[in-house]
C-alpha cells in the first residue's frame, strides 16, 4: 500500500536540498503542464477552462501518471473562463472567446494608463485602480469611471452624499456584475482548495503558494504597455521610477498574503521585460533591477522562496542576478546560456531548466532523451539544481513528454 505522506515528505526534502544547495536523493522534476494535462484526458482547452470537474480530472490524471515531484494547481490562472465572461475582460482572448477552442489564452497588451495618469496613479493608486483601470480592463464596470472619488468622504463635512451616485441605473448594473463575479470567484477557488486538498492525499506538495512580479514588469504589462513604457524611459523616466516604487510594497504584499493563504512559501516570478535585447544594461541597473532586487530579499527576509522564470535571454543580466541570499531561491532559465547560467550562480542558487520545448514539440522520443542527457550531464552532479523545460510543454507531443520524464526518473539518482 502506498504511503503517501511519506512521498509527500520526500518531495518536499527533495524540493528543499535542490534549493539549498545540497544533493537531494535524485534531481527534482518540476514541469510547467499549461493546458498539456486536458489534451492528455482528451478534453479541449475550452472545455477545462468552463468545466472544474473536468480540469480536476485531467490534472489529476496527469500527476498520477507522471508523478512530478511537485503539483500544478491551474484554477488560478487556467480554470477561470467563466470569470473572464462575467468581467468582460479585455487583457486576454481566450478559447470560445476569440480564439479556438483548443488554444491557450493569449494576452492582449492594452494603454489602460495614459502618460498624464502618472500622478493620479501615484498619488492614490486605489482610487486609479477602481474608476479607472477597472473599468477599462472589465466592461462590464466601465459605469464605475463615472463614481466620484471617495478619498474625501470625511466624517460628515466632506462628501456625506457621495453614495448617491450609485442610484445611476449604469453603475447599479456594474455593482451587480461585482456579485456575479464574486459567486464565480467562490466556485473557481473551492475547486482550487479541493484539487490541492487531493493533491496532498496524493502527496503532492503545490508547485508554489502565491504569484507575483517585478514592479516594471507589473507597469509595463498592465497599465502603459510596451510602447508607452519605452518611450516614459525617455520623456518620463521620474514618473517610472515613483510608479515602480508605488508597486513595490504592493507585489511584496500580494506574495506575502497569496503563501500566508496557501501555506506554500514558493513565490512565482516570472520575468517580462528585463531580457538583453529589451532594453540597455544601463537601464536594467537603474529601473528594473533595484526594485526586483528589494523584493526578492524581502521575499526571503520573510521565509519565502523565490522562484525566478528568466523569459527569453538574460545573459547579460546573470552578473546582477547573483546579489542575492545564498542558497534561499531558484532561477528558471528559459533561453538564456544554461552554461554561463551555472558558472553565475554556483553556490549561490538553485537552477531550474532548460529543456528545449521544441524539441518535445517536433523531436522524436530519441531527440528527447539526447536533450534530456545532454542537460542532465551538465547540470546534475553538483547537486542545486531542478529538471524542468525553459518554458510550460502545452504543446508538447505525449510521447515526447514520457521520454522526458522515463529519462529523468531513470538517470536523476544522486
Amino acid at each position: 500500500m502506498t504511503d503517501y505522506s511519506k512521498l509527500y515528505d520526500e518531495r518536499q526534502k527533495r524540493f528543499e536540498d535542490a534549493v539549498a544547495l545540497r544533493k537531494p536523493d535524485r534531481v527534482p522534476m518540476i514541469v510547467m503542464p499549461e493546458y498539456f494535462p486536458a489534451r492528455l484526458s482528451g478534453y479541449s482547452i475550452k472545455e477545462v477552462m468552463y468545466n472544474p470537474e473536468a480540469m480536476s480530472q485531467a490534472w489529476l490524471a496527469y500527476h498520477e501518471k507522471y508523478q512530478p515531484d511537485r503539483a500544478d494547481n491551474p484554477f488560478r490562472i487556467r480554470g477561470f473562463g467563466s470569470l473572464l465572461e462575467v468581467y468582460d475582460f479585455q487583457h486576454l482572448k481566450w478559447a470560445g472567446h476569440g480564439l479556438p477552442d483548443n488554444m491557450a489564452y493569449q494576452f492582449v497588451e492594452l494603454e489602460l494608463m495614459k502618460p498624464e495618469e502618472y500622478d493620479h496613479f501615484i498619488h492614490d493608486m486605489t482610487d486609479f485602480m477602481i474608476r479607472r483601470y477597472w473599468p477599462r480592463v472589465n466592461k462590464s464596470l466601465a459605469a464605475f469611471e463615472k463614481l466620484p472619488p471617495f478619498n474625501s468622504e470625511i466624517s460628515y463635512l466632506f462628501g456625506l452624499y457621495g453614495p448617491v451616485a450609485f442610484l445611476d441605473p449604469e453603475i447599479r448594473k456594474a455593482v451587480e456584475t461585482v456579485g456575479r463575479a464574486a459567486e464565480e470567484c467562490a466556485k473557481i477557488l473551492a475547486s482550487g482548495r479541493a484539487l490541492g486538498m487531493k493533491y496532498k492525499e496524493l502527496g503532492f506538495p503545490p508547485s508554489s503558494g502565491a504569484l507575483t512580479q517585478a514592479p516594471f514588469d507589473t507597469l509595463s504589462d498592465f497599465f502603459r504597455g510596451t510602447k508607452g513604457l519605452m518611450v516614459d524611459l525617455r520623456r518620463r523616466p521620474d514618473k517610472v521610477m515613483a510608479a515602480c516604487e508605488k508597486l513595490m510594497p504592493v507585489m511584496l504584499e500580494v506574495a506575502l498574503r497569496s503563501t500566508k493563504a496557501s501555506g506554500c512559501p514558493i513565490v512565482f516570478i516570472p520575468l517580462h521585460k528585463c531580457m538583453d535585447t529589451f532594453m540597455s544594461q544601463s537601464q536594467f541597473e537603474k529601473f528594473y533591477w533595484p526594485h526586483l532586487q528589494q523584493l526578492l530579499q524581502e521575499l526571503i527576509k520573510n521565509d519565502r522562496i523565490p522562484w525566478v522564470l528568466m523569459e527569453g535571454v538574460c545573459n547579460d543580466r546573470l552578473n546582477s542576478f547573483r546579489n542575492v541570499p545564498e542558497g534561499k531561491m531558484v532561477w528558471h532559465i528559459e533561453g538564456s546560456d544554461i552554461r554561463k547560467a551555472k558558472e553565475a550562480f554556483k553556490g549561490v542558487a538553485c537552477v531550474r531548466g532548460n529543456l528545449p520545448v521544441s524539441v518535445l514539440v517536433t523531436g522524436t522520443p530519441d531527440d528527447v532523451r539526447a536533450e534530456c542527457k545532454k542537460l542532465m550531464d551538465l547540470m546534475k552532479d553538483d547537486g542545486g539544481f531542478i529538471f524542468d523545460t525553459g518554458v510550460n510543454i502545452g504543446d508538447a507531443s505525449i510521447e515526447n513528454v514520457d521520454a522526458m520524464y522515463e529519462y529523468v526518473r531513470e538517470h536523476g539518482a544522486y
